[in-house]
């Protein structure tokens, strides 16, 4: 693997952010400096944490990083639930990017997983 360009679930991640600003574009006007603002800021922080983990030069600290873009996975997949809930969006607005963000999950997971076992 010559770049972190290559790793596939930073792929996705990148295609979930710009799903995330496509979504976020039909929320309300006064949403923009709250919770817009917060899954736009979640969404961005995946591919981030991969590529910063990935720069690093030990395995722990990728694998702290991976992580992290977990966590802000989880929090944008929250933020996302809760802008349903609040009628923002519909669930079938929201259908492909619950999809894409499941299989980052996943991705993550067994990236994770993997790095522990060795």
């Amino acid at each position: 693997m010559k770049s972190y360009r290559d790793l596939i679930v930073w792929q996705k991640s990148m295609n979930l952010v710009t799903l995330v600003y496509s979504l976020t574009s039909e929320f309300p006007e006064n949403e923009k400096f709250g919770l817009t603002s917060q899954i736009k800021r979640s969404a961005i922080s995946i591919p981030s944490n991969i590529v910063e983990g990935y720069g690093r030069n030990y395995r722990k600290d990728y694998s702290r990083f991976l992580q992290m873009a977990r966590g802000s996975l989880f929090e944008c997949q929250t933020q996302i639930e809760i802008a349903v809930n609040l009628s923002f969006i519909s669930i079938d607005n929201c259908k492909e990017i619950n999809e894409l963000s499941i299989e980052v999950e996943k991705m993550l997971n067994s990236l994770i997983n993997k790095l522990s076992k060795n």
